[in-house]
């Protein structure tokens, strides 16, 4: 978190301008700054700054990515309870980031007794306890959101940037779940998935992708995906289908693995 919104200002700050980070106690509450005197924002864009896959100038180099980082931090600081918001005087005029996280203090915490006790809900945190999830993507911001998620719901994550790089994690430590994009260069998530079906891999795999078509999600099965997501990415839905997967009981590859992959 901390890391994106330095990174965020120093994307935004030509040299020789400043940047200020501020970590201080209010009450309850750590109150973190990050500020800098760059390009600032439009008012008009201010309430969107957290969006994923917003960018106040898509064309502009200094905003390469797909506009993830902010919202990633965003996403974040809710898992932990607290609260980020972004302020700006106008274009030209720089911008601060301040963040609020309440003090874990556990003197406050009051305990049921014994025989009141009940097994809490499964939380969020806790979902993907010890589960090992290989992802595939190639752009970075995207890559981040999902190791991110995954990681907070508990899971332990590995990342390739390629389908080269995927089988060879594979190969070295396989994954209890595969989530791969479809669209990347040199070979996309299709070519990929088919591979590992006809080498008899039956490891559970989703497809992330920004083709939403009942087309698209159908050649995502026939290649060998259990499930399709869209993209953006809906971190609770991602959740789920990784769990799903996780617990489920039936075999989710047909008989012959090979079958996937002759399917197209």
């Amino acid at each position: 978190m901390v890391c994106n919104l330095v990174w965020n200002a120093i994307k935004f700050t030509e040299p020789p301008g400043d940047i200020k980070v501020l970590l201080k106690r209010a009450g309850g509450d750590m109150v973190l700054s990050v500020s800098d005197t760059g390009v600032g924002i439009s008012s008009a864009f201010l309430p969107h700054v957290f969006e994923y896959f917003r960018q106040a100038d898509p064309q502009s180099r200094s905003q390469s990515g797909l506009g993830l980082g902010l919202g990633i931090v965003r996403h974040i600081v809710q898992l932990h309870g607290g609260s980020v918001r972004a302020e700006s005087r106008g274009v030209g005029q720089g911008a601060t980031f301040i963040v609020t996280l309440p003090v874990y203090d556990p003197t406050t915490l009051v305990l049921p007794a014994p025989s009141q006790a009940q097994a809490p809900p499964l939380s969020i945190a806790h979902r993907l306890d010890a589960a090992r999830v290989l992802v595939v993507e190639d752009d970075e911001d995207a890559r981040e959101l999902v190791r991110t998620t995954l990681e907070n719901a508990g899971a332990r994550v590995e990342t390739a940037a390629t389908a080269r790089d995927a089988r060879r994690e594979m190969q070295a430590s396989p994954p209890d779940v595969l989530i791969a994009d479809i669209r990347m260069p040199e070979e996309d998530g299709y070519s990929l998935m088919r591979s590992l079906r006809l080498a008899g891999n039956v490891t559970p795999a989703i497809a992330l992708t920004a083709y939403v078509r009942r087309r698209d999600a159908d050649e995502a099965r026939a290649a060998g995906f259990q499930i399709h997501l869209p993209k953006p990415v809906d971190t609770g839905r991602l959740i789920d289908a990784v769990a799903t997967l996780l617990g489920s009981q039936e075999d989710p590859m047909p008989s012959d693995p090979r079958a996937a992959a002759r399917a197209t």
